[in-house]
C-alpha cells in the first residue's frame, strides 16, 4: 500500500458547493486528509492549475461482457470514469440458464457484443460477479439484474403476458439476485423479452427491488410518440410497488415529438410534488444508440434470435415487418419513423462479409447493395443473426440542456462498445464539461460534478464513493477544466478526449499523465441489505 499526495489542486468534491484549494493525501485505497499537507509520502501529483474531483460514475454502461474479457476499460477510464453500473436495459449477462445460452448470445451481441473465450456457464449474478472478481476489473463495477434474465429463467422466450405461478418465480429470482448484490432491478420494454410484459409484472417484480430499497432503472416502452403514455405506466408501477425510479438515457425522439417536451417537464414537477422518486440519466448527444433489431416489430422476435432469424427469411413474415414499419403499431417506438433510413447508421457486424456496413445509413447500405431499402436492412440483420449495432439521431442540443439541468439528472454513456462505435462511448463526460459547462456555460461546473459523482452514488447507494471526503474510496480524477473534451466524431468515434491527466481508482492510478497504466484495481461493489 502506498501513500500518494496530490497537491496545489482546487477542488471541486462533488457536494456542489465552491470549489476550494487544498492537498488531498491518499494512504492505500482511502482518503485520509484534505487541506494544507506536508507529509512524506511515496508519491507526490503535482495538479497546479488543475481541477481535482471524485471519480466519474457511469450510471448506464455496457461493459458487461467486454470487463470479463478486457478487465482495463480504457475508453472510460480516459474520460474519468472510475466506477460503473452494469445489467442495463433488462438484457444482460446474468442470470443466464444453460439451456438459454445459445440463443441468449445471439440476443445480447448487438448490444453487448460476444465472445468464444467465455465458458458461458456461470448462471446466475452471484458467480457472473464472482468471475468478474477473480479477473479484477478497472473500473469499480456494480451490476443491476435484468428482467429480460429473470423472465427466460422463469419462463422462456414466448410472447405472453406470464401467468401468476411465472410472477411468483420471477419474484423469487429477483429475491436471490438482490440478495447478492445487484444494486437495482432493469428493464428495457423495447427489447426481447421484456416488451412481452404488462404492467401487472413491472409491479410485482418491482415490489422486490422496492424490498430491498433498490431501484427500477428503466428503458420505458416509449421515447417517442407515446411517451406521455409511457411515463404515466412507469409511475403507475412506482406508485403500486414503492419502488423508486430511474429513467435510463432520458429523451424525447423524432422531431415530430419535441412539442412534448413542456408535458414531460410538466409530468415530472407533478412526481416532485407528489413525492414520487424520480430520477434520470443522459449522454450529451443529439443521436442514440443501440441494436439494429429494435427496427422490428416486437411478434417477430417471440422465441428468440433464432426464430426472429427464420421470419426474416420467410417472405409473407417480410411483408407483415414491411407493413408493420410502415403503418407502426401502437405502443411500439418506430425507429424508421421517427430517424429514417438515412437518419441510422450501422456501428458494428459480427462477421467479415458485412464489415463495408459499418460507418453507413441504412439508405447507403441499400444502394451500395442495390437493393430495395426493406430488403436490404432485412438482409442484414438475417446474415448477422441480429448482432448488429447502430446509432440514430433524435433531438438537439437545447433539449439537452433542458433535462440535463434538472434536479433529477445524472451523466451517463450509455456506450456500446464494438464495432465503430457511438463517441459517447469515449467522450460524454469531458463533452459535459467542455460544451455544456465551459462553452454553452448550461451549468456550472460544481453542478456538473455533483451530476457526475454524488448524484449517482446516492441514487444507487455506492457507499463512500461520489464525494472527495476523508475516509472515503480514493477514486480521483484530475483535469483542466479550460481544455477538457471529448474528441471523437460519428464518423471518427475511437479518439482519446484532452485534458482529463489522472484517474485514479480505489488509491491506484489507472490514468497516470495521460498514460494508462493496466491497473486492476477495480473493486465489484454488491449492494448489502
Amino acid at each position: 500500500m502506498s501513500k500518494i499526495l496530490i497537491k496545489n489542486g482546487t477542488i471541486i468534491d462533488g457536494s456542489r458547493e465552491k470549489r476550494f484549494d487544498a492537498d488531498i493525501l491518499i494512504d492505500g485505497d482511502k482518503i485520509v486528509k484534505i487541506g494544507k499537507i506536508d507529509e512524506k509520502v511515496d508519491r507526490i501529483i503535482d495538479a497546479s492549475g488543475k481541477i481535482v474531483a471524485p471519480g466519474f460514475i457511469d450510471t448506464h454502461s455496457h461493459s458487461d461482457l467486454k470487463v470479463l474479457v478486457e478487465p482495463f476499460v480504457e475508453p472510460k477510464l480516459r474520460q474519468g470514469i472510475t466506477t460503473e453500473v452494469l445489467g442495463q436495459d433488462g438484457i444482460s449477462m446474468a442470470p443466464l440458464p444453460k439451456e438459454y445460452v445459445s440463443s441468449w448470445r445471439k440476443n445480447l451481441a448487438g448490444l453487448d457484443g460476444d465472445s468464444d473465450e467465455l465458458g458461458w456457464d456461470w448462471e446466475t449474478t452471484d458467480n457472473y460477479l464472482k468471475l468478474m472478481e477473480k479477473n479484477g476489473c478497472c473500473p469499480n463495477e456494480s451490476y443491476l439484474v435484468p428482467h429480460g434474465n429473470i423472465r427466460m429463467e422463469a419462463m422462456g422466450l414466448e410472447a405472453r403476458p406470464a401467468t401468476d405461478e411465472e410472477l411468483e418465480k420471477m419474484k423469487q429470482i429477483t429475491r436471490r439476485e438482490m440478495e447478492a448484490g445487484a444494486a437495482g432491478l432493469s428493464t428495457g420494454l423495447i427489447y426481447i423479452p421484456c416488451a412481452y410484459s404488462d404492467t401487472k409484472e413491472m409491479i410485482e417484480i418491482c415490489k422486490v427491488a422496492a424490498e430491498f430499497d433498490r431501484p427500477l432503472v428503466i428503458h420505458q416502452r416509449s421515447e417517442a410518440d407515446t411517451m406521455i403514455e409511457s411515463m404515466n405506466e412507469v409511475i403507475t408501477i412506482a406508485k403500486e410497488s414503492g419502488v423508486k425510479i430511474h429513467f435510463s438515457h432520458f429523451k424525447i425522439c423524432g422531431k415530430n415529438n419535441w412539442h412534448l417536451i413542456k408535458d414531460i417537464v410538466a409530468l415530472l414537477d407533478k412526481c416532485k410534488e407528489e413525492g414520487i422518486e424520480i430520477s434520470y440519466d443522459q449522454y450529451p448527444y443529439v443521436a442514440g444508440s443501440t441494436m439494429l433489431g429494435v427496427i422490428i416489430p416486437p411478434w417477430a422476435h417471440a422465441g428468440g434470435t433464432d426464430k426472429l432469424v427464420e421470419r426474416l427469411g420467410n417472405p409473407s413474415d417480410r411483408e407483415k415487418m414491411k407493413h408493420d414499419i410502415i403503418n407502426g403499431i401502437p405502443g411500439w417506438d418506430n425507429f424508421i419513423e421517427f430517424a429514417g433510413f438515412d437518419g441510422i447508421y450501422v456501428t458494428s457486424v459480427k462477421t467479415k462479409a458485412n464489415e463495408d456496413c459499418i460507418g453507413k445509413s441504412l439508405l447507403e447500405i441499400a444502394e451500395m447493395k442495390g437493393k430495395d431499402k426493406f430488403d436490404a436492412v432485412f438482409d442484414l440483420l438475417k446474415e448477422e443473426e441480429n448482432a448488429v449495432g447502430m446509432y440514430d439521431y433524435y433531438g438537439k442540443d437545447e433539449h439537452i440542456v433542458t433535462f440535463l439541468t434538472r434536479e433529477e439528472s445524472n451523466v451517463c454513456t450509455d456506450g456500446l462498445l464494438a464495432g465503430k462505435p457511438h463517441p459517447r462511448v469515449y467522450g460524454s463526460f469531458p463533452r459535459v464539461i467542455g460544451k455544456f459547462v465551459r462553452e454553452m456555460k448550461a451549468l456550472s461546473l460544481e453542478e456538473a460534478i455533483y451530476k457526475m459523482t454524488n448524484k449517482p452514488a446516492k441514487t444507487f447507494k455506492l457507499e463512500n464513493r461520489g464525494l472527495l471526503k476523508e475516509g472515503y474510496f480514493a477514486d480521483v480524477v484530475i483535469f483542466d477544466e479550460n481544455t477538457t473534451i471529448d474528441k471523437g466524431t460519428f464518423v471518427d468515434p475511437i479518439q482519446r478526449p484532452e485534458g482529463i491527466s489522472h484517474v485514479m481508482v480505489n488509491g491506484v492510478l489507472a490514468i497516470d499523465d495521460y498514460e494508462a497504466t493496466k491497473a486492476l484495481s477495480g473493486k465489484v461493489i454488491r449492494i448489502k441489505k
